[in-house]
């Protein structure tokens, strides 16, 4: 009978009749208020409007091995016991009374219900703030990192320059040193012979060539100007091609742009022959000075 009790009392309080149905037989008759909880839970399901089909055999309010259920709790009985008896129906002030404090307990059931929702809402809020700080936080250490190997590349270009400055630095100072010394005892020699005259010293340079044009240099410094007035500057090898320089200007300068290469002073413009050159051959040993020109 506390079946039909709670089925009646739900159809009372306004359900609808398959949701109220398959309440008490999913609650196992356990009583109103686990009805009433399992209807609140449940009322989003797609399939909560669908007629109940119970289990053959089984059929609501009709066996009377279902009132007699091991499952009846008694809560259950409690209800039904407030209910009253089927066969004496409750008077109409009773029934008001009783939907009165089944509506106030499906308010407090929802109040719950929606105070456990806002909680749950603000934890995963919480949640969602604190992958986003450690985003952040994996975020800015790649970008400290990133920014850390930049500086300690910059730092290690300018090294590399500086030594390379060096480098050539000295060896234009051991070159001075070296025509120093073989000018210097020719000059010594022509003045003991002929003290009056100047001309002689002027012939060992003559004679031996210029002597910027020996084949020991190893490196070759080039300054390149570009089109908007910037400039480049690096070391090459001595023996390395002109088109070397040629692929550097375009890798770190004139992008997608054809160019040509002339020297100011002397001026001379590099053809393609050019380019299979050496820099030594070309004359651009220690040093020299390239200028980018438009074709």
């Amino acid at each position: 009978m506390a079946e039909s009790t709670t089925l009646d009392s739900l159809l009372e309080m306004g359900f609808d009749r398959n949701r109220a149905e398959k309440a008490v037989a999913h609650t196992g008759n356990q009583g109103i208020e686990r009805a009433m909880d399992w209807l609140m839970e449940h009322e989003n399901d797609p399939d909560i409007n669908e007629p109940y089909v119970p289990p053959a055999g089984n059929t609501l309010g009709t066996t009377e091995e279902q009132s007699q259920s091991p499952t009846e709790t008694p809560e259950s009985t409690e209800v039904a016991e407030q209910m009253g008896d089927a066969k004496s129906p409750m008077t109409e002030e009773e029934r008001m009374e009783q939907v009165k404090r089944l509506e106030e307990l499906m308010k407090a059931r929802q109040e719950e219900r929606r105070e456990r929702e806002r909680k749950e809402e603000i934890e995963r809020e919480k949640q969602r703030r604190k992958q986003g700080q450690e985003l952040l936080q994996v975020k800015q250490k790649l970008q400290d990192d990133e920014m850390k190997k930049l500086a300690d590349q910059r730092r290690k270009e300018k090294m590399e320059d500086k030594l390379a400055k060096q480098r050539v630095k000295e060896k234009i100072a051991r070159d001075r040193e070296e025509r120093a010394r073989k000018f210097g005892g020719g000059s010594a020699s022509t003045g003991l012979s002929s003290p009056p005259s100047e001309a002689p010293l002027q012939s060992p340079p003559e004679d031996q060539g210029p002597p910027p044009a020996k084949k020991d240099y190893d490196d070759c410094r080039i300054q390149v100007r570009l089109l908007d007035g910037s400039t480049l500057s690096t070391v090459f090898k001595a023996h390395e091609p002109l088109a070397a320089v040629r692929v550097y200007i375009q890798m770190n300068g004139e992008n997608g742009q054809d160019f040509n290469l002339i020297t100011p002073y002397p001026r001379r413009v590099y053809t393609d022959l050019d380019m299979e050159k050496p820099l030594c051959e070309l004359g651009l040993v220690p040093s020299a000075v390239l200028v980018v020109t438009k074709k």
